[in-house]
């Protein structure tokens, strides 16, 4: 029996710990979109509609956090001025750090929803 030992062949796509968790976090957030909304969109739709819609949520708000990833690591500054204090730069660091991904997250999850739920 041969074995093949080819690097090529034998290559996955390596999928970052941090992906992982925005998808996680995109569908918790389509979860709680589609159940907690009072929304005639939400109220309206049948059961098989919401499911559809977290998938389809899920799929946009990671897709959104990868963007936001993207962007935050192009515009990221590498010095921050403050004339506001310590905890102004903490607030600059954390923004920086978790802030586009956010953003990108929260806009593809209601997106996706809204989509499939119109």
């Amino acid at each position: 029996m041969e074995t093949n030992t080819d690097p090529v062949s034998n290559a996955r796509p390596k999928v970052s710990g941090s992906t992982v968790a925005w998808g996680i976090a995109a569908f918790i957030l389509a979860i709680i979109v589609c159940t907690k909304n009072d929304s005639a969109l939400v109220l309206e739709a049948g059961f098989l509609a919401k499911c559809f819609a977290v998938v389809v949520g899920t799929a946009l708000g990671l897709l959104g956090a990868v963007l936001g990833n993207a962007i935050r690591r192009f515009a990221q500054p590498d010095m921050v001025y403050t004339n506001g204090g310590f905890f102004q730069l903490i607030w600059i660091k954390v923004f920086w750090n978790i802030g586009p991904q956010v953003i990108g997250l929260f806009i593809g999850v209601f997106v996706g929803c809204t989509l499939v739920l119109r």
